[in-house]
């Protein structure tokens, strides 16, 4: 068979102005910033991770861009929460979209119980039996739980509460007032509610906390249990989120995870364009310029938690020209070291001669 291939037309990479990827020299890293900036010169994931540092910063930094961080999975249960507190604290975040779950362990955690780890000899059966609620390889208890429940009651269980209808980030905002008052420690929603940032959990009913919270309305299991009847409005949430996403020049999302947190507030794009705002047809709204995703499921099961930023864009939910990098590595072992490369990143930036340290280390 002819060789089609002439010498004289193999090209050598650099004529194209190809970019070559370079050797990890560990010897070269002193932080773990420097990790992160070589690791974008190298392959597959190490490569998204470097390029991700670089679209975040380049995210938090820009004081138009609208910064909406979702949540899935235990994360506060596997003691991410302070991560979070991070990002929130530092002017990062503008908005946080989770599942009840993640807010209902961060709840517990920051309210002074604790959890444990699961060894792998142990029995479900017993665990069951002892009032230990496995999440793979951490334990929670039951008695939190309850205790939990108890803590619940006395935050919501009043006068001034009863018949009203809560949107899901005036709940988390109520909860983010008790644990200011009441706790020297630093979590989600304590430093939500200090930074006025609103948590929404769009499937409430999917958690404990959303038990807790329908138990206090209905329940006639304890007799002590306060009766206060308190309506979560799921469609205010939307109404809140648009309200604020609308006003907003440019947008970025940080992915953690996927599920329902991930296509509610991806959705805000087309709902505005489609559904709300019909009276002016012609009014341009934002979409998601900039995304950086961490999640392990792949594209090819077809559900959203694994589905592309380009799937995305087909819906106009995300700009075409944006910039994006998606990282499929659970997040647990990226999250840390991708957010303290940006922290020794600004920091950096805020010890320079001529930089005025704004209290934020952000663009707030």
């Amino acid at each position: 068979m002819q060789n089609v291939r002439k010498d004289a037309t193999l090209h050598n990479g650099f004529e194209d102005n190809l970019e070559p990827v370079t050797a990890l020299n560990l010897q070269e890293c002193k932080t773990v910033d420097d990790l992160l900036r070589r690791m974008k010169n190298s392959s597959f994931e190490a490569r998204k991770i470097g390029e991700a540092a670089d679209i975040l910063e380049e995210m938090f930094e820009k004081k138009e861009c609208y910064t909406v961080l979702t949540l899935s999975g235990a994360l506060t249960m596997a003691k991410m929460s302070l991560i979070f507190t991070e990002l929130i604290e530092r002017g990062w975040v503008d908005a946080v979209v989770s599942t009840g779950a993640l807010i209902a362990h961060g709840f517990i955690a920051s309210s002074g119980m604790t959890h444990f780890k699961y060894n792998w000899d142990m029995d479900d059966k017993k665990l069951y039996e002892l009032g230990y609620d496995r999440v793979y390889d951490t334990l929670e208890l039951e008695k939190n739980f309850m205790d939990a429940s108890m803590l619940i009651d006395n935050i919501f269980g009043k006068e001034e509460y009863d018949g009203k209808s809560l949107g899901s980030w005036e709940i988390c905002e109520i909860i983010g007032k008790h644990l200011h008052d009441a706790s020297a420690e630093s979590s989600l929603l304590k430093s939500a509610y200090e930074k006025k940032v609103p948590v929404y959990i769009p499937a409430l009913n999917d958690s404990e906390l959303g038990l807790d919270l329908i138990s206090l309305r209905y329940s006639t299991r304890r007799s002590d249990r306060p009766k206060v009847k308190i309506t979560h409005d799921a469609f205010a949430d939307v109404l809140d989120f648009a309200k604020r996403f609308s006003k907003q020049e440019t947008a970025g999302i940080f992915t953690i995870g996927g599920g329902v947190p991930r296509n509610w507030a991806q959705q805000i794009g087309p709902f505005l364009e489609l559904k709300y705002d019909i009276s002016n047809p012609d009014r341009k709204f934002p979409r998601y310029h900039y995304g950086v995703r961490i999640c392990p499921d792949p594209v090819t099961w077809g559900g959203l938690s694994g589905c592309t930023y380009s799937e995305g864009t087909s819906w106009g939910k995300f700009d075409s020209d944006g910039k994006f990098s998606e990282i499929l590595v659970e997040a647990t072992a990226v999250l840390p070291f991708l957010v303290k490369a940006l922290m020794e990143r600004f920091d950096a930036k805020e010890k320079r001669p001529g930089n005025a340290k704004n209290g934020n280390n952000g663009k707030k």
